[in-house]
């Protein structure tokens, strides 16, 4: 797999959520090949770059990439809602360094300066619920809850505990949920990409489903957001109210209904 040959100027900047946005697991095949048609004319016609945010690891979205039989590399990957990368010429992703290292350092300091209240969060969780503290090596933080029900109660009492003017973040995608620095997230990165290829927000469209993809779901980062039909409701209810495009088809059908609405 290789990137398209770079526009002449980009104008346009296209951030996909992954899962549940393009990839759908149980749809043969996982993407429809005409997503990958549009991205080619919005390349040629539009002079559009384009890349997937997500939740996941850049290890396992490269895993699903293949999966889902990608017949083009993005143009750039944000990861684990935070880290930015780059493929290079022979289609390896690299992060840029300046970013991710600023991003992962104040992270660190931050989840230290705030032990006090992510204990007090994970007494509650421990003590009143039946979800999964998680801490391991570059996730330090975070809970598997064993129903959305049961994260969206965890979700109430983490505001309730955590003061308004705390710097600490937390991006939850369905019933899993990582603790973070509220400066890094999905919208906060979209935007840096967005400064690495001179675009601004009236020249970035964003599209996701889960709760994760709020931040760049804003017409402070992206003039142009959606959401495919199988959106979560809180999604849905966020998109209309910031004037986006509910799609009426699910995951990459609606992808593509979305930027034949925007484009066509």
């Amino acid at each position: 797999m290789r990137t398209l040959p770079p526009p002449d100027q980009a104008q346009w900047l296209l951030s996909f959520d992954f899962d549940g946005t393009l990839h759908d697991p149980a749809a043969q095949p996982p993407v429809i090949p005409e997503f990958f048609q549009a991205i080619q004319w919005l390349r040629a016609e539009k002079q559009a770059l384009w890349g997937i945010n997500t939740g996941r690891s850049m290890e396992h979205l490269v895993q699903g990439l293949i999966e889902s039989r990608f017949t083009i590399l993005p143009d750039f990957a944000i990861v684990r809602e935070r880290e930015i990368f780059l493929p290079n010429a022979v289609g390896r992703f690299v992060g840029v360094k300046t970013w991710n290292e600023a991003c992962e350092r104040d992270i660190a300091k931050l989840l230290k300066k705030s032990k006090r209240l992510l204990k007090k969060i994970r007494e509650v969780v421990k003590g009143h619920t039946g979800a999964q503290w998680i801490e391991q090596p570059g996730e330090p933080a975070g809970i598997i809850s064993r129903t959305e029900d049961e994260m969206a109660w965890i979700i109430e009492q983490v505001h309730l505990i955590v003061p308004p003017d705390s710097a600490l973040g937390w991006q939850r995608n369905s019933i899993y949920l990582r603790f973070g620095h509220k400066d890094y997230q999905k919208g906060s990165s979209l935007t840096a990409v967005g400064m690495i290829f001179g675009i601004g927000a009236e020249g970035i469209c964003a599209m996701g489903d889960s709760h994760n993809d709020l931040a760049m779901l804003d017409d402070a980062v992206a003039s142009r957001i959606a959401c495919p039909s199988n959106a979560v409701d809180d999604v849905k209810q966020h998109v209309a109210a910031q004037g986006g495009f509910l799609c009426t088809k699910p995951c990459s059908a609606g992808v593509f209904e979305g930027l034949a609405h925007f484009f066509g």
